[in-house]
């Protein structure tokens, strides 16, 4: 492999993480994903960066596309290979982005999966019989509802940036960027009635909301399998999980409001275009009405 291409990867890695403060979790994206195309260009025995042409991104991109990836994690890959090769240019590596242009293949959009108002109600209707670990993950359940968090929104919150009496909370979305976001009522009650138990379950210097048995800030992991149990606990007849309450927040607000520049600002989209794939769920829902309810668009009885 050519060294010089692993070194000016371990250099652009270094940038994302210092310079542009990315979390651990889209740094290693950025690693796996640059790291298949580095092996691809040694395959086409490029050694130094200032070869890179547009018809190799090009052919990176259709060979992967043949291998089976679609059209979102190709658009992922293209993306990290133009930000690679935006900070070449700034480092005088390369002299044009050999990257602009290019697209990947587009692929038929997935709709979120989401729960109904009823099926969220099931799953927070659940007790948790003052036991330290239950009230604590009730607690979290409420607040993916009531607020719209990422996971990684919800784990990075810290004991300070919740204000209860403004019921508001500060969270650091994608990019490490800030927002403020409303908590509702239900959810500030399940989260007083945790503090408590976290004060005596967190260590002396532990900022985090939500702490483990181990009293430090809670993982990602340890979240994502608690709340799939609660939801296997509570009946629940289609898995649960963090980002499947953060879709039905949206999509309930949606309905309800209408307000689709609202919905963006409360999710942390960068795009309102990421937010309108919620607009398609509802029309899909009113489509469901209309076939029912109107005379003309009823099946004829057999």
């Amino acid at each position: 492999m050519a060294s010089e291409l692993w070194t000016w990867l371990d250099n652009f890695i270094k940038h994302l993480t210092w310079e542009k403060r990315y979390s651990p979790h889209t740094i290693s994206n950025y690693q796996r994903d640059l790291r298949k195309f580095l092996q691809f260009l040694d395959t086409r025995e490029i050694e130094v960066w200032s070869v890179l042409r547009n018809f190799h991104v090009q052919a990176f991109i259709s060979w992967r596309h043949r291998s089976g990836m679609d059209g979102r994690s190709l658009q992922r890959e293209l993306s990290a290979i133009h930000s690679l090769c935006r900070y070449l240019q700034r480092e005088g590596q390369i002299r044009l982005d050999p990257a602009v242009g290019i697209k990947a293949p587009r692929s038929k959009q997935a709709l979120p999966n989401t729960l109904n108002v009823d099926q969220v109600d099931q799953l927070l209707r659940a007790r948790d019989g003052n036991d330290p670990l239950a009230v604590r993950d009730l607690a979290i359940l409420e607040l993916l509802y009531s607020s719209g968090l990422r996971l990684s929104e919800l784990v990075g919150c810290d004991i300070h940036d919740l204000d209860q009496a403004a019921g508001l909370v500060r969270v650091r979305g994608k990019g490490d960027k800030e927002r403020i976001v409303p908590v509702g009522r239900k959810a500030l009650e399940a989260i007083a009635r945790w503090q408590p138990f976290r004060a005596i379950m967190a260590t002396a210097d532990e900022k985090a909301l939500f702490v483990s048995t181990r009293g430090s800030r809670i993982s990602r992991r340890s979240v994502e399998s608690r709340v799939k149990q609660w939801g296997i606990r509570q009946g629940m007849e289609i898995p649960v999980y963090p980002h499947k309450l953060r879709h039905s927040f949206a999509t309930h607000i949606l309905e309800s409001s209408s307000d689709l520049r609202a919905v963006q600002e409360l999710l942390g989209h960068a795009n309102i275009s990421t937010t309108q794939v919620y607009t398609h769920l509802d029309f899909q829902r009113l489509a469901k009405v209309y076939d029912k309810a109107h005379p003309r668009a009823r099946k004829k009885p057999p």
